[in-house]
């Protein structure tokens, strides 16, 4: 982390989880335990019925509320789908696009992902834009490439002045869900790629000023280890961010 440079950033994601009661005892235990933790800041993205409930939690606390996925259209026949628009008035804060369960499950590819995160930015939302290679391109050798391409196709038209309210989140799918996590090494270097591209996108200022976190299986006990490197700014953090007792020590490693 370079905390003196660009803010530090630890967000849960909670996926389908929670129904708005527990989401809103979660958010008031989570808010109590992180209070004044100033080295960071702390988002809840959490399901769209939540997003009320949480809000109300989490007001006059350090907790910023966010949500999991954006529709990139205003208004329209889109069964089931949320505009940017509905999350603002909602309360939300931040919202998360590209996840890779959506990449995966839901039919998301990278010009979906670049509309949704404009779309986002565009209403004045704060987006983590999600990327990272499955386990066959690692294993093929070739993270930089995948990689380097997801952070051009996704930021594709993405003027420089709104990179102050995007964050990249570099997740490696094959480290979703599993258990398996990054080496501090292996993060670190895939997030220095990142900013290298960024600053061939941008310019290194921006590339400088830009929170990278790592999303990867990050938890309560190899946070430390992680955010230890330079260019580890925060978590997206999944299954640990439910318990606000470790989603807490997290915080804590962030300081």
């Amino acid at each position: 982390m370079k905390p003196s440079v660009r803010t530090t950033v630890i967000a849960g994601n909670w996926k389908m989880n929670m129904t708005p009661s527990a989401a809103r005892d979660a958010v008031r235990e989570t808010a109590a335990l992180t209070a004044g933790k100033s080295g960071c800041e702390v988002v809840l993205c959490v399901p769209f019925v939540d997003i009320p409930a949480a809000v109300e939690a989490a007001r006059g606390t350090n907790v910023k509320i966010g949500a999991q996925n954006v529709h990139f259209e205003k208004k329209g026949a889109f069964t089931g789908e949320i505009s940017a628009d509905m999350l603002l008035e909602s309360g939300a804060e931040y919202v998360i696009v590209g996840h890779s369960e959506r990449r995966q499950y839901f039919g998301e590819t990278d010009e979906t992902v670049n509309r949704r995160a404009k779309a986002a930015l565009d209403a004045g939302l704060k987006v983590i834009l999600c990327l990272g290679e499955v386990l066959a391109q690692r294993q093929a050798g070739i993270t930089e490439e995948i990689v380097s391409l997801q952070t051009k196709l996704d930021l594709a038209g993405i003027p420089a002045e709104q990179m102050k309210d995007l964050i990249i989140a570099y997740e490696p799918v094959w480290a979703i869900g599993t258990g398996l996590t990054a080496t501090p090494e292996q993060a670190e270097e895939v997030c220095a790629i990142i900013r290298r591209v960024l600053a061939g996108l941008y310019s290194p200022a921006v590339a400088e000023a830009t929170t990278i976190q790592y999303g990867g299986s990050m938890n309560d006990g190899n946070a430390a280890q992680l955010l230890a490197k330079e260019n580890v700014d925060g978590g997206l953090i999944g299954g640990a961010s439910l318990v606000p007792a470790k989603f807490a020590k997290i915080v804590d490693a962030a300081q």
